[in-house]
């Protein structure tokens, strides 16, 4: 009797077992990686103050770099004030990080009225026209952290401006009719918009505000009486002047009166808020 030898399994279906091996093989080996990519994600930083704050502080120097040489980037850490500059590129306004900010940014913030500002006017001490722009940056919660603020000297382009109008109307024949230049679209800035001071230190900037608040009474010091006195510290209040440091004693000292009195002046400001508009006195607007 022959014995029979086992046959040799085909060809076609060991391949086609090894290839369904490797089929089944990947999908496991996928569903093995996914966990790992879903956990990474969740550890990405969370998107609070600290993270932006470090964010737009790395984006100062690029983004003042891609500006032209005569514009000032500045970012101001809202929790810091009033020194609340954290990052500055440019020295338009001869500021550094540590300084102060600006007596309308601490304005706003102080009555809360926080929001972007686009090309306003204003001007640097020595009567250089600036053209500015202060971006507010909010949390996920629409909480303002910080601002960053563009400023732009205006004053080498309006000399650029000049000699190009010198030049050209030195070499057209009379007849001729000048070139028209487009002009870039003008931003309106409203009337009310207000002046801003770039004080480089706290003292420069809280004497700022103390004299505009006394001026604004049109009474000199010696003649003020109470309410003309508590007009100006209800100005300072709202302008944020009590975020400095010895806002009481130098008001005081200007109003020749004492830091106690302050005080009382403050608790009736208070109690006003609480039962009522205050009274006219001491809430002008200021305007640039």
């Amino acid at each position: 009797m022959t014995e029979k030898k086992p046959q040799p399994a085909a060809r076609g279906a060991t391949s086609g077992r090894a290839r369904a091996a490797k089929v089944t093989a990947l999908p496991a080996k996928a569903r093995a990686t996914r966990p790992a990519r879903v956990q990474a994600t969740e550890e990405l930083p969370p998107c609070d103050r600290d993270w932006l704050i470090a964010l737009f502080k790395g984006l100062v120097e690029p983004l003042g770099r891609a500006l032209p040489i005569s514009a000032e980037v500045v970012l101001h850490d809202l929790a810091l004030l009033p020194n609340s500059i954290v990052a500055v590129h440019g020295d338009v306004t001869g500021r550094q990080v540590g300084d102060p900010a600006t007596d309308l940014l601490l304005e706003r913030a102080t009555t809360g009225e926080l929001d972007h500002m686009m090309g306003y006017a204003s001007k640097l001490p020595d009567g250089r026209q600036l053209r500015s722009t202060t971006m507010i940056i909010r949390d996920a919660a629409n909480v303002p952290v910080a601002a960053l603020c563009i400023n732009s000297d205006l004053s080498m382009w309006h000399s650029v401006e000049r000699i190009a109008a010198a030049m050209v109307g030195g070499v057209l024949p009379a007849a001729e009719s000048p070139v028209s230049v487009p002009q870039p679209p003008q931003v309106p800035v409203p009337e009310d918009t207000p002046s801003e001071v770039f004080a480089r230190d706290v003292d420069e900037l809280a004497s700022h505000l103390v004299h505009q608040a006394v001026t604004e009474q049109g009474i000199p010091v010696e003649l003020m009486k109470k309410e003309h006195k508590i007009a100006v510290v209800r100005a300072l209040k709202a302008r944020g002047m009590f975020l400095l440091r010895d806002a009481v004693e130098m008001i005081a000292a200007t109003l020749m009166v004492t830091r106690f009195t302050i005080y009382n002046y403050l608790n009736e400001i208070e109690d006003e808020e609480k039962d009522g508009p205050p009274s006219k006195q001491g809430t002008t607007k200021r305007k640039g």
